[in-house]
């Protein structure tokens, strides 16, 4: 479980995901924050230009030509900073920001995921191991039974009926046997895609029932209250509400403030030797009047969202319920399996040495002994899976109500904390290298 927590890819790239979201926290403060550019222009010019030159006798206006060649070059520094948005920065600030703890709440869904399927893995590959110990362990009795038939039928205890049984039992022993070996390889193989390596010497994994509330009704409302599906939906709500805010804000004025400094040569006419220098400090305010209706329109599509949000938080929360319901059905299920299956394993022993030794003296027959043999085998294959089914469905149990964690679990890793990356990013002016993690 730790390791499917620290090393699995899909976990990592919800985590990526997540700090990908972070950025538009900063994204949206620099609505407000200043804006600055530097434009530079250099260029050749030719060019000619008639001066006056008086009037000739005969009163005629006289010019003279004179021609040129330039190097007309400048920059020019402008800074323009908002004052006044109408509250357009703030709430996609809020946007962004509920937007970012959704993401958090997809990522703990996903961290759950992968938790409860790596334990559903590691329970696979115990189950599937023990029943092919079974198989192999049932071909040898019936080996042993195969061996004992064939005597007793060459002293006339018994049929060629009956050792034709025994084969026939011990082909369908080996038959199970290569099922139980394929479905053993099938579990290797989820293991190794959700834990990252390959399954050595697991050990039994206890259920995770002390963790769980002591009652159905206490699940439901810690669910309700905790479980990642809901609170990001709820946070998806919050999203979808500044959204409307935001929309809204493109019909109030905007206010700004805008300095520029320009610096010229050679840009006068085209004359060589001028020079150009100007300082500006601009205020602007714009008031929108009608701009085709398109901002209505947007803000008319904000609101429907946040309808279908606040739709879709009440769907969660049904969804949460349901599914807790659903999972403790399915926990008590398997505890109310796993004792019937093994009060049946203890009769069906005792019924398989009562069969044997009425076998013994022609009570009864080899057909008799091996449908005992192969009903203490399935009783056994029966509570090796009851044992897997407990333990899993007590990790969807604690998954349902949304306590299944790394830190609920007291596993020995690093708590990944995604927090730390949106602290990191949200006032990061500038600068283009990523702060990621594991």
């Amino acid at each position: 479980m730790a390791r499917a927590y620290v090393e699995n890819p899909d976990l990592n790239q919800s985590r990526a995901s997540v700090r990908a979201q972070d950025e538009e926290a900063p994204k949206a403060l620099a609505g407000k924050r200043p804006k600055a550019s530097i434009q530079a222009t250099a260029g050749w010019q030719v060019g000619a230009i008639k001066i006056p030159a008086g009037r000739s006798a005969n009163g005629q206006r006289q010019f003279v030509d004179d021609a040129f060649s330039s190097f007309p070059r400048g920059a020019t520094l402008a800074v323009l900073q908002t004052l006044f948005d109408g509250g357009r920065t703030e709430s996609a600030f809020r946007q962004a920001e509920s937007s970012v703890f959704a993401a958090r709440s997809t990522l703990r869904l996903t961290e759950q995921a992968v938790l409860q399927n790596g334990a559903a893995a590691y329970m696979n590959v115990l189950r599937d191991t023990a029943i092919t110990r079974l198989s192999r362990n049932n071909i040898s009795v019936l080996e042993q039974q195969l061996r004992v038939t064939a005597d007793r039928f060459s002293v006339g205890a018994v049929t060629q009926t009956d050792v034709a049984q025994a084969q026939a039992s011990l082909a369908q022993a080996r038959s199970q046997l290569y099922a139980a070996q394929a479905q053993l390889k099938t579990s290797i193989a989820g293991y190794r895609q959700i834990i990252g390596n390959e399954p050595r010497r697991l050990e039994p994994s206890p259920s995770v029932e002390p963790l769980l509330p002591k009652s159905l009704n206490q699940a439901i409302t810690v669910a309700l209250a905790e479980h990642p599906g809901v609170t990001a939906a709820l946070h998806q709500v919050d999203a979808a509400e500044q959204a409307v805010k935001a929309a809204e804000s493109v019909l109030s004025p905007t206010l700004s403030v805008g300095a520029q400094l320009t610096n010229e040569r050679d840009a006068i006419l085209g004359v060589p030797g001028t020079r150009q220098f100007a300082a500006a400090v601009v205020g602007q305010l714009n008031v929108p009047l009608y701009q085709g209706g398109g901002e209505y329109a947007s803000i008319r599509q904000a609101k429907e969202r946040l309808g279908q949000a606040r739709l879709n938080a009440d769907l969660q929360r049904d969804s949460v319920r349901a599914s807790v319901v659903s999972s403790y059905g399915l926990l008590e299920t398997a505890k109310a399996s796993l004792t019937s299956w093994r009060a049946a394993e203890k009769a069906a022993e005792i019924a398989l040495i009562g069969v044997r030794d009425e076998a013994k003296v022609g009570r009864r027959t080899t057909l008799d002994v091996l449908n005992a043999q192969q009903a203490l085998l399935n009783t056994r294959v029966a509570i090796v899976v009851a044992q897997r089914d407990l333990v899993v469905a007590s990790y969807a149990v604690l998954g349902s109500i949304g306590r299944l964690s790394a830190d609920t679990l007291n596993l020995d890793v690093a708590i990944y904390d995604p927090s730390a990356h949106y602290d990191q990013v949200k006032v990061k002016w500038f600068g283009v290298e990523t702060l990621g993690g594991p």
